[in-house]
């Protein structure tokens, strides 16, 4: 292996502390890099790797959340600037697309007392019907507990939510990246918005989730 794609994938590997190297391999595929996840895992092996994100990264996630204040002849108060339906309890919100309702069938749930008599006359109105899953019994909803999974993996974990607000700022920003950047094993290493091989030029990285990730793209000067 050429010593150019090991510094890279060691590059990657520091930057983005939690991908493993189906991760990595798919971003260097994007990349028109051609190489194996054995062969990206024996690199990952030799290089230490801190078991989460930096500091600044932790700090950069809080930071529309946080003011700093001080107390001297006057008070002074700075503040830093900085194919997954959302349904906020509307099922209409989530069961339509542009201004069309979609033609499902069906609407698999858990037994969560969430969903109540306004929710259950909402699918009725859209003609849908319920399926819910046994008592705690997670794999019958297979798809929807994967994501909730990687929402908390990859983005939650690793942030002190301050406010609802701020809750709904990181769970935007992290389905921009779920849909636009990330590389996913059932898609062949591609993301659900299909991105292009890029062959030549320089490597850049672009941060998404306010660092917790990275999507690499090549710029030709």
């Amino acid at each position: 292996m050429k010593r150019e794609i090991r510094r890279l994938i060691q590059t990657l590997a520091k930057a983005n502390p939690l991908w493993r190297a189906p991760r990595i391999q798919g971003e260097l595929k994007k990349l028109g890099i051609a190489v194996s996840e054995r062969t990206v895992s024996r690199v990952l092996r030799s290089i230490p790797r801190r078991p989460s994100q930096n500091w600044r990264t932790f700090l950069r996630n809080h930071m529309g959340e946080t003011v700093a204040i001080d107390m001297d002849a006057e008070e002074c108060c700075i503040s830093a600037s900085r194919s997954i339906r959302r349904q906020n309890g509307r099922v209409n919100r989530w069961s339509r697309r542009s201004g069309k309702a979609e033609s499902k069938t069906y609407v698999i749930r858990d037994r969560d007392k969430i969903y109540g008599q306004e929710f259950r006359r909402r699918l009725r109105s859209l003609s849908m019907k319920e399926v819910i899953s046994g008592f705690q019994s997670p794999w019958q909803n297979a798809y929807v507990e994967r994501l909730i999974g990687s929402i908390r993996r990859e983005c939650l974990d690793h942030v002190v939510v301050l406010s609802q607000g701020h809750l709904r700022r990181l769970l935007k920003s992290y389905m921009g990246y779920y849909h636009r950047s990330r590389t996913h094993l059932g898609l062949g290493k591609d993301a659900p918005e299909p991105r292009g091989i890029m062959r030549q030029g320089e490597i850049i990285a672009i941060p998404q989730v306010g660092g917790l990730h990275h999507r690499y793209e090549r710029r030709v000067a």
